[in-house]
């Protein structure tokens, strides 16, 4: 009886020791596809923010990541002065600017909070 059991140990141990390539493809797939699905869009959006930060200029209408809607004034390597109402400016970090808007929008969104 021990010889059946010896035979079928050594069949198991065969069994673990050459998983070949078949057993490299599924931890392949999976690093493909949180490849395609995290890592490539994020390292796109970041690329796409540094672009943007960069593009700022004298005038550019912006939002904030808090939410602030203003018009950049002035800017120097690491901060930007936003006016945000009539005679009020607020100082940010570049990279806090969200996203640059429309040519025009402060200024509608001014008129709207006068009337």
């Amino acid at each position: 009886m021990s010889f059946f059991i010896s035979d079928a140990m050594a069949a198991g141990e065969q069994a673990a020791q050459e998983p070949g390539m078949v057993g490299l493809i599924l931890p392949v797939a999976i690093f493909a596809f949180f490849y395609l699905m995290f890592i490539r869009p994020q390292s796109k959006r970041g690329k796409e923010q540094k672009q943007m930060v960069e593009a700022l200029a004298k005038g550019t209408e912006v939002v904030t990541s808090g939410g602030i809607l203003g018009k950049v004034i002035s800017l120097d390597e690491t901060f930007v002065q936003v006016e945000i109402a009539e005679n009020t400016v607020i100082q940010i970090q570049r990279h806090a600017v969200s996203s640059m808007m429309p040519k025009g929008t402060y200024k509608i969104q001014a008129k709207k909070s006068k009337a």
